[in-house]
């Protein structure tokens, strides 16, 4: 009887050239790094190595594992409850946030600690700023209104000796503000990155999570989100069309203290009022590049306020 022949994971062709997550996930590989996958670690329908990925605990465990393996982060947590983001799609946002900035490079990306990047909402996971330290050297400034959150995201740091000189943190003390309060005078930064509430209410976020696990075929009770998520990470006054026009009308604020600003959008109902709010404050450039990761579909908007001259001159003096 002839042995059933070993799959090899599909490559991720829609994932980003650079993304390290693209020949899919080796498990074997990831529960040696880090045992504690191996009792989430089972047979699929396809007889392949997979996960439930409805279930909070596998995907934390498995985010533990792809940030060691692959970004050298080798204690992770997060508090219950709290945001526990696909990794792929993360270091993507990254990927091409890179891709933006080697523009004005000579197409050369720009790496080290001259690079400065403000994530808004860092959340208790730090994940953007650990992916983009470690594969970028970029120095990061992690901003939340969630004090626990901040808390969570220092122990991190705490705890990964090689990335303390890369990351700090600022805690928004008022909740209407993005920018005001966080980039200091004379402050400048390279890009701003952010993944910003989805819905607009509690109930939205629920009926969400109810009918992506209806299409999944998966009974979930109380609608439950295997990737978890605070109030302030889910949702906000307006949703995501509103938290990214007020971030589009205060980026005008501070304009000329960043190269580029950017905005994951996961709403494709969502351009026009970006593109509208951009119009209404003169942003001089705007790009919006879309990502696919899975069956789903979301988008980088990215917006400057600096001419080209200015964007050269941005370079020389910062880079």
């Amino acid at each position: 009887m002839s042995a059933v022949p070993t799959q090899t994971p599909a490559e991720k062709e829609n994932l980003h050239p650079r993304n390290s997550h693209r020949q899919g996930y080796d498990f074997k590989l990831l529960m040696k790094g880090t045992p504690e996958l191996r009792r989430f670690v089972k047979l699929n329908q396809f007889d392949a190595e997979s996960i439930n990925f409805s279930d909070p605990d596998a995907v934390k465990v498995l985010n533990k594992a792809l940030l060691k393996q692959f970004y050298g982060i080798n204690k992770w947590d997060i508090p219950a409850g709290y945001l526990c983001p696909p990794i792929p799609g993360r270091a993507d946002y990254l990927h091409y946030a890179a891709d933006l900035l080697a523009e004005i490079n000579n197409g050369e990306i720009p790496r080290g600690k001259k690079i400065n990047v403000l994530d808004i909402g860092v959340g208790a996971n730090c994940v953007y700023p650990l992916i983009g330290a470690s594969v970028y050297s970029w120095r990061f400034v992690g901003t939340d209104i969630d004090p626990a959150a901040i808390r969570a995201a220092k122990e991190i740091l705490a705890a990964n000796e090689g990335f303390k000189d890369k990351i700090i943190f600022r805690l928004q003390t008022n909740k209407a503000n993005i920018f005001k309060g966080i980039i200091k005078e004379g402050e400048g930064f390279d890009i701003t990155i952010c993944n910003p509430p989805f819905h607009a209410s509690l109930q939205e976020a629920q009926l969400s999570a109810a009918t992506k696990w209806k299409k999944l075929g998966i009974a979930k009770q109380n609608a439950a989100l295997n990737f978890g998520g605070q109030k302030t990470e889910l949702w906000c006054y307006g949703g995501e069309a509103g938290f990214i026009r007020r971030m589009v009308e205060q980026s005008a604020l501070v304009a000329k203290q960043c190269l580029w600003f950017s905005t994951l959008v996961s709403k494709k109902d969502t351009l026009p009022v970006i593109y509208k709010a951009l119009k209404a404050v003169n942003a001089l450039d705007v790009k919006t590049i879309s990502m696919m990761h899975g069956q789903k579909t979301s988008r980088i908007v990215a917006w400057t306020f600096l001419t080209p001259p200015e964007q050269a001159d941005w370079r020389k003096t910062y880079w």
